[in-house]
């Protein structure tokens, strides 16, 4: 990630980098803002269209959630095959939300898109990537009111595009990493005390990949991987920033958006070895093991799945998927 060209998204007068006062808070090489309010970000990653080789399986399309505040997202739908019966032609929906911090991503960013292609051609879902807005300009929980919004906006179409008619509804899983794992969870609590809010859609479960939460307390991983920084691209400071800058004014680590909450339906919770939310993430599952099931992937740090390079990482991410798949299809009784 070091050797990334770095490139502006907003347009900044190169004479006087000044025009908005000092910089009061950032995250290097991701995020920058100033006093006056103004938010720089910087492209790491580059965006791509939704359009999709043929030879992939897989039909992908943007659509508008919320016009207001331009929320969108991008639909990726299995090809179906003869080999399907009858029985089996309507297929799980994924709803999945990206990661950065809750203040940078996009569902257009290439690293997702091309993980949620593979995703959904391997275990046969359909998947809805939604872009949700970012904070510090719209602090949480816009995130997660964006995220209800999105699942509303199914019940509302359900019937209007040709795509869900594969869909089956009564099966949608909730999923995310990172920021985006912390989304899924709190959308997921927020929606079983509405239950009848979005009948007859049903919440099966959530897949939480590396979710982000926090507390004022150190734990052993953060301490830990913080003095072996090569080991996840997701520090301690950065992860300390993107809190300072997604949560309510005045809030702290303590916040209940930082926590994890009792959930009703079943979740799979994927934890990265060298990741320092790791102990945070093998605590939430804790006690409650009839519910949340948990596996950890050995040698690699925080979003390996999407950013890493090596052999190691690409062969945790076809342990990943496959484990995924398990859980959606309920193949596997060990995960």
């Amino acid at each position: 990630m070091g050797a990334t060209t770095v490139t502006h998204v907003t347009t900044i007068n190169p004479t006087n980098t000044n025009i908005h006062g000092p910089v009061i808070d950032e995250v290097d090489g991701l995020i920058r803002v100033y006093k006056d309010g103004h938010v720089e970000r910087f492209q790491l990653v580059p965006c791509v269209g939704p359009s999709l080789p043929l030879d992939l399986g897989v039909a992908c399309s943007d659509v508008n959630i919320d016009e207001l505040t331009n929320v969108w997202a991008r639909l990726y739908v299995p090809t179906v095959t003869k080999s399907l019966s009858v029985s089996s032609s309507k297929l799980p929906l994924l709803v999945y939300f990206h990661g950065g911090g809750f203040c940078v991503g996009s569902a257009s960013w290439s690293c997702y898109h091309e993980f949620l292609v593979r995703l959904s051609a391997s275990s046969r879902c359909i998947i809805m990537s939604v872009n949700y807005r970012l904070a510090p300009e719209n602090p949480l929980p816009a995130a997660y009111e964006d995220g209800v919004k999105a699942i509303l906006w199914l019940k509302k179409a359900r019937n209007d595009n040709l795509w869900s008619k594969l869909c089956d509804f009564g099966k949608i899983f909730l999923a995310g990493d990172s920021a985006g794992g912390n989304i899924a969870h709190h959308v997921a609590a927020r929606l079983q005390t509405v239950d009848a809010l979005i009948q007859p859609l049903k919440i099966e479960g959530t897949i939480l990949i590396q979710p982000f939460f926090g507390g004022e307390a150190r734990t052993e991983s953060e301490r830990r991987v913080e003095n072996n920084m090569k080991s996840s691209v997701l520090t301690l400071a950065a992860s300390d920033a993107w809190w300072r800058l997604a949560l309510p004014r005045d809030a702290n680590r303590e916040h209940p958006y930082c926590k994890p909450v009792k959930m009703k339906t079943r979740t799979l919770v994927c934890v990265a070895e060298m990741d320092v939310l790791m102990d945070r993430e093998i605590e939430m599952c804790d006690g409650n093991e009839e519910m949340i099931k948990r596996v950890v992937y050995e040698g690699v740090g925080h979003a390996f799945q999407i950013l890493g390079k090596s052999q190691l990482a690409h062969t945790m991410t076809l342990e990943m998927l496959c484990h995924i798949d398990d859980f959606i299809h309920q193949c596997d009784p060990s995960i």
